[in-house]
Parts: C-alpha cells; sequence; structure tokens
C-alpha cells in the first residue's frame, strides 16, 4: 500500500503543478491511475485464465447495443476500469484523504508515477513479445 500512495502522491503534485490542470487535476490523476491499474489487472486476468485456470471464468458477455464496440467497451469498463476507479475514490479522494497522503509521502517530481505508466503500457507489449519470441525458439 505504500508504494501504492507513493505512486498517487506523486501523480497529484505533478498534475498540480502545471497551470492547465488548476482546476481539473483530479479527473487527470483519477484517469491516469486508474487506467494503468485497469491495464495492469488484464495482463494479470489474461494470465491467470491463460495459464493458472485454463477457461476464461472472468468475461462478461453484453449485447445491448448494435455492434460489438460499444458493448465491448461497456463490459471492459465494468471488468476492468470500474474495479479501480472505485478503489482510488475509497482509498484516495473519499474525505480529501490525499490531502494528508501528500503531507506523509515524499514527491519525486513525477518520476515515480511516470515510470509507473509507462511500464504499465508496455508491459503487456513486452510480454506478447517475450511469448512470441519464446515460441519461435521452441518449434
Amino acid at each position: 500500500m505504500k508504494l501504492y500512495y507513493k505512486i498517487w502522491v506523486d501523480c497529484i503534485l505533478k498534475a498540480q503543478s502545471r497551470p492547465q490542470n488548476r482546476k481539473d487535476w483530479k479527473i487527470y490523476t483519477m484517469i491516469f491511475m486508474s487506467m494503468s491499474m485497469a491495464l495492469n489487472f488484464l495482463l494479470l486476468m489474461a494470465i491467470l485464465e491463460r495459464n493458472v485456470f485454463h477457461s476464461n471464468f472472468y468475461k462478461l458477455d453484453i449485447d445491448i447495443f448494435p455492434g460489438r464496440k460499444l458493448d465491448a467497451f461497456v463490459s471492459f469498463f465494468i471488468l476492468f476500469l470500474l474495479p479501480p476507479l472505485l478503489i482510488n475514490y475509497l482509498l484516495i479522494f473519499r474525505r480529501n484523504r490525499y490531502e494528508s497522503l501528500v503531507k506523509k509521502y515524499k514527491y519525486h517530481n513525477g518520476k515515480l508515477f511516470v515510470v509507473y505508466f509507462l511500464s504499465s503500457l508496455s508491459l503487456p507489449f513486452v510480454l506478447l513479445l517475450l511469448g512470441y519470441l519464446w515460441e519461435q525458439l521452441s518449434l
């Protein structure tokens, strides 16, 4: 939890330091952190479903809208984005808890958040490439 809070504090203070984010820093930090967490959760579930459970148990088939893209987005939102949004709200923003966290944890000039964000975006591609290379070498 300590690392989670440090990353959040770094994200919050970096967003607040930019003049263009003065009014909207809460929504920006919530979007970036929740999306990063959602991608990490998606990756974890994909690994667990493929290598541990050998079945697709964590899925939600929605067929409300015409076409498939909007249904897929709603499904992704409910399964992967909504849990981090709720967790982040409850642990960071409810009752303005971020104010005490900012006083407690050191600011790393956004570097901690950037490393977390970029690794969350790139890790799935790196693992996909490693899996592909592993498969090619074992042929």
